[in-house]
This record gives structure tokens, sequence and C-alpha cells, in this order.
């Protein structure tokens, strides 16, 4: 068999490599469609357990919530962080970006709230998401003034990681409220104010 025969033979490890990219590619890009707007789609299709309220945040009652998937890894500030190390706690989880406008209108009031439930057993993390590099996402902490963590996720590999059907995160920003048993309790595809905010973790953290 002659060298060009067998060229295309040694090529199609690459091209299934290269498609298997693209793929990956295109289910982020889908997932991030709707990025820094004000709010994504409320559904997941099929039995969705859940209920989208006037104010657009969607709840699930208790015992019909799924669960938190595997969220752990690299955080902005290099360390590392597992949220499933926060369970027995009330997690607000929001995703956000340094270049995304609303944003930066909702960090301030993230910070008031986490400062003030801190003590009460909420426990405040971020997603930073699309930042290619750690120094726009620690300039968008400093100037905000965000203490608690964010993992690094910048191609949105820990999004995909949600099971469609449940209150998956579908917006830049998107905001999850998980309850003590690890749960997916409530979710908003929009940015907040700190009244909608403290309104969404209210009725999780006043569960037993």
């Amino acid at each position: 068999m002659s060298a060009a025969s067998r060229a295309p033979q040694r090529s199609k490890p690459r091209i299934r490599s290269r498609r298997a990219a693209l793929t990956g590619a295109a289910a982020t890009a889908a997932l991030l469609l709707s990025a820094c707007g004000s709010g994504g789609t409320a559904g997941g299709g099929g039995d969705t357990k859940f209920v989208l309220g006037k104010d657009g945040i969607s709840t699930v009652a208790k015992g019909k919530r799924s669960a938190l998937p595997d969220l752990s890894g690299e955080t902005v500030d290099g360390g590392q962080l597992d949220v499933g190390s926060f369970k027995g706690k009330v997690v607000v989880l929001n995703v956000w970006g340094s270049w995304c406008a609303p944003c930066r209108a909702e960090a301030p009031n993230f910070e008031k709230v986490h400062q003030d439930l801190k003590a009460d057993g909420v426990q405040f993390v971020g997603i930073n998401t699309r930042d290619n590099g750690t120094d726009k996402a620690l300039a968008f902490e400093k100037q905000q003034g965000v203490t608690y963590p964010s993992l690094y996720d910048p191609t949105g590999k820990l999004m995909l990681r949600f099971e469609k059907g449940t209150l998956n995160p579908q917006a830049i920003p998107s905001t999850l409220v998980i309850d003590r048993e690890g749960k997916i309790a409530a979710r908003s595809l929009a940015a907040l104010s700190e009244d909608k905010l403290r309104k969404m973790i209210a009725p999780v953290l006043a569960e037993k």
C-alpha cells in the first residue's frame, strides 16, 4: 500500500478528536446562548416539578428537589473548593462573568446579603465563567467588594453537569438556592435586587 493511500487512515483519529471538541464547544455555546441577558427560559423539558412565580423565581417543593451535581475545582484565587462540603448550610450559588453588566449590577446586593446571613448558616459561592484568565475576575471581585469564593469555570463545564429538567443555570447571571440537604430549591435567571434575593433565600432558610 502506498504512503498516499495510508494517509487518510492516519488522519481519522485527529478528525474524530476535532469533531468531539466541536461537539463539546457547541453544547457549551448553546448553554450560554442567553448570556448576560435579562433571563433565560423557565423550563427544562419533561416533568420539571418546579413552579415559576410571578417574580421570575422558580421553586421546587421539599421532597421533589434534585440533588446538586458535583461542583468542585479551582477557585478564581487559585484555591480548591467543593460546594458539597457546605452540606448542612443553605448555599446561594451565583453564576457570573466580569464582562456581564447585570452581574456588576447585582454583585453589591449579593455581598451585602452574604454579610448579613453568613452567621445564620448561609454560604454564598460564585461560578465565574467565560473569563479567559482570572485577572479580570479577580479585578471584578476587588472592585465589587466580593469576599465569598468563586469556582473558575471559563468554558462552562460545571454548568453542563446539571441534569435536564432540573433547576439548572441557563443564563448569565443565574442564581440557585440549595437547601441544607444539598438539593436545588430555587432558581432565578435574571439579575437580582437585594430584596428579591432575600425573598428567594428566606423560605429555604426557614425550613427545618
